[in-house]
């Protein structure tokens, strides 16, 4: 009999560099395609087009990255740009799995009387005849979805650039697409305008100052790959001086998107004014990738000059915790509460980028490990709380206020005891992730020697308790006033998905984290 195969052509095999990139590619050739989309469907099947899409897109990239993981050696592709590594695809999973929950409540259409969180037409002036007349024909924006595309193509091409300037032109591409997200909720639409602007003014400059940085450590080292800084550093070539302004401006940059102080003041008025939604997807991934990009740059480039940015990240921690932790005492509205115990976590995730410990034999933590997992547990929880709030309205939308919170316990115990999950999660309360997610941050600082500063997390995380403890108080203590109530609206399955999937996520990670830890942990280690 014919063999069939050697009948056909031989048909080259895919290379490994261009596996290795398939996750990027993935989501690059998505949101290109969802641009044709926009352009050529009927506007009556764009969203279903685009959510599908979108869904397909970021499970197919997710997909390849954990192939890759399992079957790829660490690598460095691209002509040097990007590094493949294991922390790469840690960070690539987070981004991901926050993708999966940002398409599912971005497609969210079952709360707002059969409409998205997105105005009709975002580009006209609040309140004027042609919003009126698009809200009127229910159209809706379905470029939503490409722009995510976009969104989690530069977050993850950030978290893996091993070059200055490709590290540059990644926070470009992921900063665009949510300044432009920010400034389309359909509620408060002034708000929501007020703050892509701000979002926008502000993180221009923090680019510009980062840019800037980049070019002094150029000076430096000659080079814009990591391992350029790193040699020179290793070899005490180059003005010192050099070296620090450079370091301090590009740490700028990077901690503007993490939201730690002082460079935090966009994040409560962005998280208040951007589409819920939004909030969501970015108070996750946007901290993600900052965090695998800051990892990456000091830990691979910056390495040699540890003493100098390790006092620079204690005193940014301790302002940030202490910040977030007090501040958020004071806060009467949801979105806003949770902004500031964005800020705060920031400060706990520093605490462990201090501790600098690498891990290895006989060293049962690693920095990269313990801060992975900790973005692990903060995102599912951050996830599964905002949509929570989504669901919580009245009449006119989204009830933020925590007088509209109170007695939910009474009127719908199954979500209050789901908020209230995320809530003990966020305190770092046993028996969630959020426990387990702070011990491994805090025992890498203490493993690295900065036992003060794990004591300064610790008085801070008990003050930033007492806030999440009010927003259970509120729930299942107090009494609801009929003005300000609040009432449960039942989604579409796709938030009911994102709250029972994080809410099982918190729990589990809480009680079984050792598989988990284990992963992570063999996967610490950058290429250098």
């Amino acid at each position: 009999m014919i063999n069939l195969l050697e009948t056909l052509p031989n048909i080259p095999a895919v290379s490994p560099e261009w596996m290795a990139l398939s996750p990027l590619l993935v989501l690059l050739g998505v949101g290109c395609l969802g641009i044709v989309l926009e352009a050529v469907l009927p506007r009556e099947v764009r969203y279903l087009v685009q959510s599908a899409v979108a869904l397909l897109g970021v499970i197919a990239a997710l997909a390849l990255t954990i192939l890759n993981w399992m079957d790829r050696a660490p690598a460095i592709v691209a002509e040097g740009l990007i590094a493949i590594d294991g922390p790469t695809n840690v960070f690539w999973s987070i981004l991901l799995v926050t993708g999966l929950g940002g398409v599912a409540l971005f497609a969210e259409r079952g709360l707002g009387n059969g409409r998205s969180a997105f105005a009709s037409s975002a580009s006209t002036v609040p309140g004027s005849p042609l919003e009126r007349e698009a809200d009127r024909l229910r159209r809706e924006h379905t470029e939503i979805f490409p722009l995510l595309m976009f969104a989690l193509f530069g977050m993850m091409l950030f978290a893996s650039s091993n070059n200055l300037l490709v590290l540059f032109v990644a926070v470009e591409i992921f900063s665009l697409p949510l300044y432009l997200l920010t400034g389309m909720a359909r509620r408060r639409r002034l708000l929501s305008q007020e703050a892509a602007l701000k979002y926008f003014l502000l993180g221009s400059l923090a680019s510009a100052i980062m840019l800037y940085g980049i070019a002094l450590l150029y000076g430096y080292s000659g080079g814009l790959q990591l391992s350029d800084v790193d040699t020179a550093i290793s070899m005490g070539i180059g003005s010192q001086w050099l070296l620090l302004a450079g370091l301090l401006l590009v740490s700028v940059g990077v901690l503007f998107k993490i939201g730690a102080v002082p460079f935090h003041a966009w994040t409560p008025d962005v998280y208040m004014g951007a589409p819920t939604p939004v909030t969501a997807f970015m108070a996750v991934a946007t901290k993600t990738a900052a965090v695998g990009g800051l990892l990456r740059v000091f830990y691979v480039a910056l390495g040699g000059a540890q003493w100098d940015w390790q006092l620079l990240f204690s005193v940014v921690a301790v302002a940030t915790m202490l910040l977030g932790s007090t501040v958020a005492l004071a806060q009467n509205d949801i979105k806003r509460l949770l902004a500031y115990s964005s800020i705060a976590h920031a400060g706990f995730i520093l605490v462990g980028v201090v501790g600098a410990v690498q891990g290895g034999v006989g060293i049962p933590v690693s920095s990269v490990s313990a801060i992975a997992f900790y973005l692990l547990t903060y995102g599912i929880a951050t996830l599964g709380a905002f949509a929570i709030v989504t669901m919580v309205r009245r009449a006119g939308g989204e009830a933020n206020s925590l007088d509209a919170w109170k007695g939910l316990g009474r009127r719908n115990p199954f979500i209050a005891v789901l908020m209230t999950l995320f809530m003990l999660s966020f305190a770092g309360i046993p028996p969630t992730a959020g426990f387990i997610g702070k011990l491994t941050v805090f025992s890498a600082a203490w493993v690295g020697g900065y036992g003060w500063l794990v004591l300064v997390a610790l008085l801070t995380s008990a003050i930033a308790a007492y806030f999440y403890l009010k927003v259970i108080v509120a729930m299942w203590f107090q009494e609801a006033d009929e003005a300000t109530v609040g009432e449960v609206t039942d989604p579409s399955l796709w938030t009911w998905i994102v709250v029972v999937v994080s809410a099982a996520a918190t729990l589990v990670l809480g009680l079984v984290p050792g598989g988990v830890l284990t992963l992570l942990a063999n996967a610490a280690q950058f290429i250098r």
